[in-house]
């Protein structure tokens, strides 16, 4: 058996392939980005053969970028951008629709008049942990049912699929052998009990979805099928499956009730373990699967927030005050300390605590003063306050992160890190390999696959690159919160 471990990281704005080694090292990687559609105003798309196409194409590529073979690896791990809502004819494997991304708002009216339902409002959080919010799949999946010609008629008649990411790739790599999902990205769906771990009939009706269309639910170290040989040349197991913030907890070994990771890419998500029982949030904050070995679920509380590297992203493509990401960290530093200049990234709304659709962006304190540096800094300060406040929901809600550690793009800036130490006023910890979400999606398939032998083993792969700690004074840390606090309030009112 192959030593090796291939790692397929399926994101928002691009597909990656990862070898890693026994030892959790990076071999090579590959990357290849694709298009994002935005039709309508918060409508936010991709083309599922764009996905499809960049995924394999990476798959390959990243055997032309070192000695390793598809014959040396033991093992295939997936994750992938959540809630992503993509529905395909199992008959001839094509979609029936662009995938519906998680960031997409278009049922939000269809959600307010849902939210007046008190009883199918409490049932939702009681099930599956989540808020009634656009954000999940079960409003996404219904729409195309109901606003793709012929669709639900196909779908009731058993001719249509439906799955997030994982499960189509999964679909698709089988050859459509295999029609699975993983404990973690079926809790995202809107749709699954995460108490009992089956999917949830009342809103199975509530949201009209034949549940044959549903893939069967798996732990996240498990058996989901074989890669078809035509792709890489032989048949590797899948045996490894989460969704991007779940693969993150692990590859951040974060297995002990009260660790939390913070990830920075395109979104932002703050995951704080809490254990084998889930913990009912008071803040709008979610309950979710954090992950699944051995039929034994471990249990997270999440707050998620829409723009991180996005922000950066719209800084570059939209503003055009940037050519690269990398330039943000320089400008930030020759910024004017305490310049009284917020950016609110509400583009697509606001998610946890606030969870208000409605919001949308701005820029505030401008003065004379105000250039370039100060906007780009406040756009990276941004994602730092952000995080306070999930991490002011989790203290309220009587779960104290113990320990966070950071991952994603964002994370190498060491700018932003010292910030987002400052505003929290903890010791915030980077790892050495900051790929943490494929990592964990490496952990996962190379513990099926017997490469690991245990969880105990993942946890001694991990290493730390840099702890940053907070410089800035109470009283300095609190002003600078307040004044954030005071520009969402601004923004909501508009």
């Amino acid at each position: 058996m192959g030593q090796y471990i291939l790692a397929i990281d399926q994101g928002t704005t691009s597909s990656r392939s990862i070898i890693f080694a026994a030892d959790g090292a990076i071999v090579a990687v590959a990357q290849q980005e694709f298009s994002q559609k935005y039709p309508q105003d918060g409508w936010v798309e991709h083309d599922p053969e764009e996905i499809w196409e960049s995924v394999t194409t990476t798959m390959k590529q990243v055997f032309d970028k070192c000695s390793v073979s598809p014959e040396d690896i033991a093992s295939i791990g997936i994750t992938n951008q959540r809630e992503t809502t993509l529905v395909w004819n199992k008959n001839t494997g094509k979609p029936v629709y662009p995938a519906i991304v998680w960031q997409d708002r278009r049922t939000s009216q269809q959600c307010r008049e849902l939210d007046d339902d008190e009883s199918l409002v409490a049932h939702i959080t009681e099930s599956t942990g989540l808020l009634l919010d656009p954000y999940f799949s079960a409003t996404k999946l219904a729409w195309i049912l109901d606003n793709v010609e012929g669709a639900r008629a196909q779908a009731e008649a058993g001719e249509l699929l439906f799955g997030t990411v994982d499960t189509f790739l999964i679909w698709r790599l089988t050859n459509g052998e295999s029609h699975k999902t993983d404990a973690t990205n079926a809790s995202r769906t809107m749709l699954f009990d995460i108490n009992t771990q089956c999917w949830d009939e009342r809103l199975l009706d509530t949201f009209n979805i034949p549940k044959a269309m549903l893939p069967e639910v798996m732990d996240c170290a498990d058996e989901f099928g074989v890669v078809s040989k035509d792709i890489l040349g032989c048949a590797i197991p899948i045996q490894g499956v989460a969704g991007d913030q779940q693969a993150t907890l692990v590859g951040q070994a974060c297995f002990q009730k009260g660790m939390a990771k913070s990830t920075y890419g395109t979104g932002c998500f703050m995951i704080l373990n809490t254990g084998d029982k889930p913990l009912q949030s008071k803040n709008r904050l979610l309950t979710t699967v954090g992950y699944r070995l051995n039929g034994k679920t471990t249990y997270a509380l999440e707050g998620s927030i829409f723009m991180a590297g996005a922000t950066v992203q719209w800084l570059r493509d939209g503003l055009k005050l940037i050519d690269d990401a990398s330039e943000t960290e320089a400008l930030a530093q020759r910024a004017r300390q305490d310049n009284g200049v917020f950016l609110v990234p509400a583009f697509t709304g606001l998610g946890a605590p606030y969870w208000d659709p409605d919001a949308r962006g701005a820029i505030l304190g401008l003065t004379r003063d105000t250039g370039i540096s100060e906007i780009v800094a406040a756009g990276l300060q941004s994602v730092c306050y952000q995080t306070k406040d999930l991490q002011k929901a989790m203290e309220s809600d009587g779960a104290r992160p113990t320990t966070i550690r950071v991952d994603g793009g964002m994370s190498r800036n060491d700018w932003v890190m010292g910030f987002l130490s400052d505003i929290l006023g903890a010791e915030v910890e980077r790892p050495e390999i900051t790929e943490t979400t494929a990592l964990g999606a490496a952990f996962l398939a190379g513990l099926q696959a017997g490469v690991f032998t245990s969880v105990d083993s993942l946890t001694e792969c991990w290493k730390s690159d840099s702890i940053f700690t907070p410089r800035l004074s109470k009283e300095e840390r609190d002003k600078a919160y307040d004044g954030w606090k005071n520009a969402v309030a601004r923004i909501r009112c508009s």
